[in-house]
């Protein structure tokens, strides 16, 4: 079981807290999302766009770094960690980036640092060795070849990293959605890695280069087998494994769990959420674990990580 950004349906996503929380719930992996600040530390934030989740907008001092960029084709306005150093974004402090929804997380706004990778590594062997499990790592590394583009690139710094820490394969899964990036860490970094495929649109990497593919050609067979050439793992988005209906239920299976096996691949799915407005109609939580648990996966994303391992341990599924 994955935490995804922790355990971030009970504490601000991206903080210490979080990750505490996820490996005492029964995580085996924690999942950091990783961008790069202006002197090249990589830090833990969902994107590199500051103010949904810190109190950067709270600090005159910042009030001038607040531009428009255009974000993989997008136009985003905030504060980036690429124009602030490390020591910079250490006196910013993280808070929940969907109060609305997460109000409980609130309370713990303004308490944390940002951390870095190295920071979370360190937090999940220490549990790993107070627990007496193994707890790994899962780091996403958000935006390559954007900021390749600004000279931060993020596979290098994260090669570095994984190589100083000493980090071994079994400590370690990488992931990204644009397979550009991870041909790159499959010649450097020798550790896991995993190919995320978003629901919709293509890689941003492929839309740089003119490349007509989208993630609907990844998984077809044929895009199956050349996944396979240098990732180890599939990771889905949850509807392209079983789709819901117009009314909003659960569909049957698609067959992808199985064409990814049988190209060699294993398969982890995004994102479970217990929050009634994520979840299928007619269906509670731990119903829609069991239901894809029982697709043979070998791996499962969620913001609730105690709810999880509970729905996977009755569903008598060991991921």
């Amino acid at each position: 079981m994955i935490a995804h950004r922790g355990a971030s349906g009970y504490r601000p996503e991206h903080t210490p807290a979080a990750y505490l929380l996820a490996a005492a719930q029964g995580a085996d992996y924690l999942e950091p999302d990783l961008v790069a600040t202006l002197d090249g530390v990589l830090v833990c934030r969902h994107e590199s766009e500051l103010s949904g989740t810190t109190d950067v907008a709270e600090h005159p001092v910042f009030a001038d770094r607040k531009i428009t960029k255009i974000v993989d084709g997008t136009a985003v306005t905030g504060w980036f960690a690429e124009d602030f150093t490390y020591a910079e974004l250490r006196t910013l402090r993280a808070r929940e980036r969907m109060p609305a929804l997460r109000a409980n997380n609130t309370a713990y706004d303004g308490l944390e640092e940002i951390p870095t990778f190295d920071d979370v590594v360190g937090l999940a062997r220490r549990e790993s060795a107070r627990l007496r499990r193994p707890i790994g790592v899962i780091p996403e590394i958000k935006h390559p070849a954007y900021f390749r583009r600004l000279g931060l690139p993020l596979e290098e710094l994260l090669t570095e990293r994984i190589l100083a820490l000493r980090l071994r394969p079994e400590e370690i899964m990488v992931q990204s959605f644009e397979p550009t990036s991870l041909r790159r860490l499959s010649v450097m970094a020798h550790v896991p890695l995993v190919q995320l495929i978003d629901a919709e649109s293509a890689p941003n990497d492929f839309l740089r280069t003119g490349d007509g593919r989208t993630y609907a050609d990844l998984i077809e067979p044929r895009g199956l087998r050349e996944v396979a050439t240098y990732a180890q793992v599939l990771a889905p988005h949850k509807d392209l494994v079983v789709p819901r209906t117009a009314d909003g239920c659960l569909g049957e299976p698609t067959r992808l769990v199985d064409r990814a096996h049988r190209a060699g691949l294993a398969v982890q799915v995004w994102t479970f959420r217990a929050e009634r407005r994520f979840l299928p109609t007619a269906t509670d939580f731990p119903t829609e674990l069991t239901r894809f648990a029982a697709l043979g996966l070998q791996g499962v994303f969620s913001d609730h990580p105690d709810q999880a391992v509970a729905a996977l341990r009755k569903s008598a599924l060991n991921v």
